[in-house]
């Protein structure tokens, strides 16, 4: 894993297919520019932020032709990719048939492979997949308990997502404390809008809260994360729901925005439960307390664990939600520097005292950095 690639230019472009688009794009060494403008389609908009780069004043390359591979992050690759892969129309084939997996993110993911091909058709593109590093799961870990001509059928099971960012911070971590990832059991806890916790056993993803879709497992944003499909059942026949709009209740409906009725934002719930908010108080005490069950499940899992890491923006930057989850885990040996905790925002840090068992890191993740380094070495082989 290459870490210290030079960073020419970063940037996001939002809401593509509105009138209010929006490209950030940040030059190294140079002023951010932002630009806002109707950008109809993926192609328009990755057409801007080839302007961008090749803008005499704040651009950073002097011809396209520099651009030796685009990298893509697709979400969903089943059980056809195990891997990053350099894009062909094949490749592209089988994309298409995951998009029954996840139908708000692949055909997206798919827009701009295409937009790449008619904007710059000579350049190489690579597929970076969120469920790859996954594939390593055992049979056991990742199956339902439906019946088992579903999965032969539909290929209905555990696939996991977040898989650059849970693999390239087990990595780092492991890398600074000076282990061997081979022999080492860690437990990565991505959280942010969307979240999700992996249990890594020997460099390889053992188990993940996420599952056929990025539904379950922790509680998100707006998404509810575990539930009981019965539940689910009742309040369709209750509510008189379709499926459209009971997809809607558990994607964009639930989770912490659902509960506190306030925001699906973490800063704006602490700030309402300091401000004697009940039910935001409580999305943050049911947050953090699945969290600690997860990573009770995974050490139990895994016979053990060595490693506990926070990353992503929660992950990295909300020291209450770290203390509330650490608390009451000192059984399994972990001696949690409370203190050091409290000062400890957006940077890799050990947070457990010297001497304690288990160790505890924020480590800040690059899942950009990993899908550039995944289509540098696919092009390469």
């Amino acid at each position: 894993m290459n870490e210290e690639a030079d960073l020419l230019a970063k940037g996001l472009l939002e809401r593509v297919g509105m009138d209010n688009s929006e490209l950030t794009h940040v030059p190294k060494g140079k002023d951010k520019v932002v630009s806002i403008q109707p950008i109809h389609d993926h192609t328009d908009g990755i057409n801007l932020i080839l302007k961008a780069l090749l803008h005499p004043e704040h651009g950073v390359i002097q011809d396209k032709h520099e651009i030796d591979v685009v990298g893509h992050r697709v979400v969903h690759g089943g059980e056809k990719f195990s891997g990053s892969v350099l894009i062909t129309q094949e490749i592209i084939d089988k994309m298409e048939e995951c998009s029954d997996l996840a139908p708000l993110h692949n055909p997206a993911n798919l827009k701009g492979i295409y937009a790449i091909q008619k904007l710059l058709p000579d350049i190489k593109q690579c597929g970076v997949f969120d469920t790859a590093f996954h594939q390593t799961m055992p049979e056991h870990t990742y199956l339902y308990a439906l019946p088992y001509e579903l999965y032969d059928k539909y290929k209905v099971r555990r696939y996991g997502f977040h898989g650059t960012s849970h693999g390239f911070v087990s990595q780092k971590a492991c890398k600074l404390l000076g282990l061997k990832l081979e022999e080492t059991k860690i437990i990565t806890c991505h959280l942010g809008n969307g979240a999700s916790i992996a249990a890594i056993k020997n460099g390889k993803s053992f188990d993940t809260s996420m599952g056929l879709t990025p539904v379950e497992g922790l509680i998100m944003g707006t998404r509810c994360g575990d539930l009981d499909l019965g539940a689910l059942l009742f309040l369709m026949e209750k509510e008189k729901l379709d499926i459209k709009q009971a997809n809607a209740l558990i994607n964009k409906k639930s989770g912490m925005a659902g509960i506190t009725g306030v925001s699906s934002d973490m800063r704006d719930i602490e700030d309402a439960a300091n401000k004697g908010n009940k039910r935001a108080a409580l999305a943050l005490k049911m947050y953090n307390y699945r969290v600690k069950k997860y990573i009770g499940a995974y050490t139990a899992g895994m016979e053990g664990v060595d490693l506990i890491i926070f990353t992503g923006g929660i992950g990295e930057n909300a020291v209450n939600t770290r203390e509330g989850v650490m608390q009451g885990l000192e059984f399994l040996g972990v001696d949690f520097d409370y203190e050091l905790n409290k000062v400890s925002r957006g940077k890799d840090i050990v947070l457990t005292k010297p001497g304690s068992k288990v160790k505890v890191m924020v480590i800040t993740t690059n899942e950009e950095l990993v899908i550039a380094n995944e289509a540098i070495k696919t092009i390469s082989q």
